[in-house]
């Protein structure tokens, strides 16, 4: 595949600094002129881990998948404004039809985990692998990851996957081949894994940096193989953090994402979804307690709106996620006011044998789920 091929034709523009002497009541005040002004033309979607100063002007509200998923069923709006991070920004524009026009109103909000994975390390990986185990190697990827990477598991037979429907397409990939490599967060693949029934000592490490395969043993043995990525925010939950809450509060109870390491997810009450944690918040009675193990904005929501219960971060010390939290007032008023000027901010654009192989991972998922 030819480099240009993998490139997203983007051009990044640079807010000007008078936007960050706005006063917030002043910058509101424009967003919602802006809305109006558009209708149904703009939709909004936000991620629940964006700052509240953004989700208040969100049409939609929920995982990345989710959210381009919405984006692609609203066939009404010409302008899809972003608010989340830029791989969920390139599953949007794969989605969408042509005509519509997705924009990240800031081009810096990333995810760190994605960014693990280059399309250029993941050839690299399969080369090797292939070499050390042949045709017995799907590959599966969390949605966290890179248009590129999506494309990569769609042309070698594979599936994207989500933290909600992980099990089931482990599943699925393992009546398709007898090994999988899992990208690019290897807790998510090692916990799910582990609740299939998988061994610990049967799933190995793959290395992008040093290139190589992490394991002791016959390499026979090997069934799941994890890329050596994980997420910056929830690999920060720790066992010791769950002991200081046994201590200072028994009868709290304990949930987590599963993006947390497998000794945390396995000292924990309860482990899932971003989905799953906000319904079980939700639906818990009243005066229950729970220390959540998840990105700061969600917590601070959940609490804010769920005051009846008890409701703490599982660490104390936990700051919002700096890559998907990048989003804010300033950025989305002058995205905003670019649209009603027809200029197009920060569009994305993914090439078309990227979305057409993406697209094969994509809906090799939604066709088993």
């Amino acid at each position: 595949m030819e480099l240009m091929d993998l490139l997203d034709y983007e051009k990044r523009e640079m807010m000007p600094d008078s936007y960050k002497t706005k006063s917030r009541e002043e910058m509101e005040q424009r967003v919602r002129e802006i809305k109006n002004k558009f209708g149904s033309k703009l939709y909004i979607p936000g991620h629940h881990y964006q700052k509240d100063e953004v989700v208040q002007f969100a049409d939609v509200t929920g995982d990345s998948l989710q959210l381009a998923q919405a984006a692609a069923q609203n066939k009404d709006a010409e302008y899809i404004v972003f608010c989340g991070v830029h791989f969920m920004a390139e599953t949007a524009d794969m989605l969408t039809s042509d005509e519509q026009k997705v924009l990240l109103p800031d081009m810096r909000a990333g995810c760190s985990m994605a960014d693990m994975a280059d399309i250029t390390q993941t050839d690299r990986a399969w080369e090797k692998l292939t070499h050390l185990f042949g045709n017995t190697i799907l590959p599966l990827t969390y949605v966290n990851s890179t248009a590129a990477i999506k494309a990569f598991v769609g042309r070698n037979g594979g599936a994207t996957v989500t933290s909600s429907n992980a099990r089931k397409m482990l599943e699925w990939a393992f009546t398709q081949k007898q090994r999988i490599l899992f990208l690019p967060d290897q807790h998510l693949g090692r916990n799910t894994a582990f609740d299939l029934g998988v061994p610990l000592h049967q799933m190995a490490i793959w290395n992008p940096i040093k290139n190589e395969l992490e394991y002791e043993g016959n390499i026979e043995d090997i069934i799941v193989i994890l890329w050596k990525g994980h997420c910056s925010v929830h690999e920060n939950f720790t066992v010791a953090n769950i002991e200081q809450i046994r201590k200072t509060e028994p009868d709290m109870n304990i949930i987590v994402h599963p993006e947390c390491s497998r000794e945390v997810v396995a000292h924990s009450d309860f482990a899932g979804s971003t989905k799953y944690i906000i319904d079980m918040i939700e639906a818990a009675e009243s005066g229950t307690k729970w220390a959540i193990g998840t990105e700061m904005n969600l917590v601070n929501r959940l609490i804010q709106n769920n005051q009846d219960k008890k409701i703490v971060s599982l660490n104390p010390y936990m700051c919002p996620c700096l890559t998907m939290n990048r989003i804010d007032l300033p950025h989305l008023l002058w995205t905003l006011e670019g649209l009603e000027k027809g200029e197009l901010l920060n569009q994305i654009i993914v090439s078309e044998v990227i979305t057409k192989e993406a697209v094969l991972a994509l809906n090799r998922m939604l066709e088993n789920v």
